[in-house]
């Protein structure tokens, strides 16, 4: 009987892992903003001079290395107040990132500007991990 269990309990323990993996992994797109890719918010920082960067994450990571030229606002403290601080109007184009595709604080943080009434809203879903993997500059 323990030789079956063995193998029964790997299996369930291996199908458990993958489905939290899979459950972790953000959506391709929220209603909240239109998602870019690094190359596209080089994109829009070469095209829009008012464009306000924001870093939903903590300040742990942040320290790590963050995107230049950013505004850090945790995505649970992104409030109408706090947005009012750094942006200078709901129709500022304003885009959200994060660690990547298994963090939501960006999506989170996003949708909270939305509920706000921003209007101009963008998602960098691959966040720092694909402007690092692309070889782009990092403050830290």
């Amino acid at each position: 009987m323990k030789k079956l269990f063995s193998p029964l309990f790997a299996l369930v323990a291996l199908f458990t892992f993958a489905t939290a993996q899979a459950a972790e992994l953000q959506p391709e797109t929220i209603d909240a903003a239109k998602t870019i890719s690094a190359e596209e918010l080089l994109d829009l920082v070469d095209q829009l001079d008012d464009l306000v960067i924001i870093d939903a994450r903590g300040q742990g990571d942040y320290d790590k290395g963050h995107i230049p030229d950013v505004v850090r606002i945790k995505n649970d403290d992104v409030t109408a107040d706090s947005l009012a601080a750094a942006v200078p109007s709901k129709n500022t184009p304003v885009v959200f990132y994060c660690n990547g595709v298994k963090c939501g604080r960006s999506a989170d943080a996003a949708s909270k500007a939305k509920a706000a009434g921003y209007t101009n809203l963008f998602w960098f879903r691959g966040g720092i991990a694909e402007w690092q993997e692309k070889g782009y500059p990092v403050e830290m």
